[in-house]
């Protein structure tokens, strides 16, 4: 009998299989083109939980979203913690020339949840979780004192919100993603993403409030 480990990677491998013999042959053309460089217009940092799908959200195809992911999709303060993400956001900007960066947070966020429990036990085995998660500590501090008995759904939806509005701010501590801004070749956005629903709106930086996407087309398409 075969073990839930052995039947999760044959799950796997005849994705791999239909996607070799179909997807592929289907879309041949545009791996053809793709094979020897990239032109993303996008930089899309998003959380490394597995329900979100960024392709599918915004319903773009291979080659148009450079994506980073990561455990609650935070960006460190340019100098904080150098590594992949940081790399990620000056190769992005500098060598693909994104025209744009998005922060995308979602509902019922596991390091969200984390987030007001970071002194618990249950993090001694987890210690780079932890010190990950104090990169958005200073989201927490919005919404006041609190505990892990108060994260209702709500609440992590507005601290996930909060957190995107930090990660932003965090961006803009990097020279990279500075520069552009200040030369009007890059634009900052924010996003929170309800799994349920399938709803995603727009968290406005000056205002700190939510906008429907049809608000936003529609604010652009006047200004066109």
């Amino acid at each position: 009998m075969k073990s839930e480990i052995e039947k999760s990677l044959i799950t796997l491998l005849k994705g791999v299989q239909h996607f070799d013999n179909e997807v592929f042959v289907e879309h041949k053309e545009l791996f053809e083109k793709l094979a020897s460089s990239q032109s993303p217009s996008t930089l899309f940092i998003t959380c490394s939980d597995s329900r979100i799908n960024p392709s599918m959200i915004t319903q773009t195809e291979p080659g148009e979203l450079f994506i980073v992911r990561n455990v609650g999709n935070i960006v460190p303060p340019y100098g904080e913690m150098l590594g992949g993400v940081s790399s990620a956001i000056e190769y992005a900007v500098l060598a693909l020339k994104v025209q744009h960066v998005v922060v995308c947070g979602h509902s019922n966020c596991g390091a969200m949840n984390a987030l007001c429990d970071l002194s618990s036990p249950k993090f001694d085995t987890m210690p780079t979780v932890r010190r990950w998660l104090r990169n958005a500590e200073a989201a927490r501090a919005t919404l006041g004192p609190l505990e892990a008995k108060d994260m209702g759904p709500e609440t992590v939806r507005e601290l996930a919100e909060q957190n995107v509005l930090l990660q932003l701010a965090h961006l803009r501590t990097h020279p990279a993603v500075v520069g552009a801004l200040s030369r009007g070749e890059l634009a900052l956005q924010g996003w929170f993403y309800e799994i349920g629903t399938g709803q995603i709106v727009i968290l406005d930086e000056q205002t700190r409030k939510m906008r429907s996407v049809d608000e936003a087309l529609a604010e652009l398409h006047a200004e066109a």
